[in-house]
């Protein structure tokens, strides 16, 4: 896929998909509008992408628009840049805003709805997200890769922050965070390894992974993480309601 994308709004959510999308490459370009200059300067410094604090400069400057603003915030965004739309695809991850809602804003427009959250925890992209009556087959497609290329980035950006804690630059501790999180999916698969194999296979006693691994345990890390995905599953069907 090469498109170019642009996020309007620069919050935790969309900063997670540009970091994933940015480190994968698989975006022609990537442009991102926001109202607030903080959050704009940080993620023009750290990922090198053209930034705007114009919505419509953002949605003319793309193929695929994703708005990541507040719910009660997206209707202004679209009342604003829905005389600027001409063939792109939109692609809404505001929290309770349904299908149809924006399918009334935006009249005759390709959309895509995304549940939030979900599609950074579960790699079931079919139950993450819907499309509107006119998206085709290929936006399908396309989101599909877009949000698997989002898996797990939550967690890879809590391994950006130790990092940078522990005194790498921000750039160094992200690409470490990405590429091991990259290589560990390649060799359980390429070696068809179960997680719990891999684990005993690097986690020698008193060393660096054990040491990391009990703290895990000690905060039950496992259940946490079961929790978290339940509680998105469970979300995201009430919103879908």
């Amino acid at each position: 896929m090469s498109k170019k994308l642009s996020f309007i709004g620069t919050g935790k959510m969309s900063s997670a998909l540009i970091s994933c999308i940015h480190s994968r490459k698989i975006a022609k370009s990537i442009i991102a509008s926001d109202k607030n200059e903080k959050n704009l300067d940080e993620i023009k410094k750290q990922f090198k992408i053209k930034t705007t604090k114009d919505n419509k400069e953002a949605v003319r400057n793309s193929d695929i628009v994703f708005i990541c603003v507040k719910p009660q915030d997206i209707d202004a965004v679209l009342d604003e840049i829905k005389y600027v739309i001409e063939n792109q695809l939109i692609v809404s991850i505001a929290a309770g805003i349904k299908l149809k809602h924006l399918e009334s804003k935006l009249k005759g427009r390709r959309i895509i709805r995304v549940m939030p959250n979900i599609n950074c925890l579960v790699e079931e992209m079919a139950a993450g997200f819907s499309a509107g009556k006119y998206a085709a087959k290929e936006d399908i497609s396309d989101i599909s890769k877009i949000l698997n290329s989002a898996f797990f980035a939550y967690f890879i950006y809590a391994f950006e922050e130790a990092g940078i804690k522990n005194g790498l630059p921000r750039e160094t501790a992200f690409k470490l965070a990405a590429q091991t999180a990259l290589g560990t999916g390649r060799l359980l698969m390429k070696k068809n390894l179960s997680p719990e194999e891999l684990i005993s296979m690097v986690a020698s006693k008193k060393g660096t992974t054990a040491a990391g691994l009990e703290i895990l345990k000690k905060h039950n890390a496992r259940n946490i993480l079961i929790k978290t995905m339940n509680a998105a599953v469970m979300r995201s069907k009430e919103l879908g309601k």
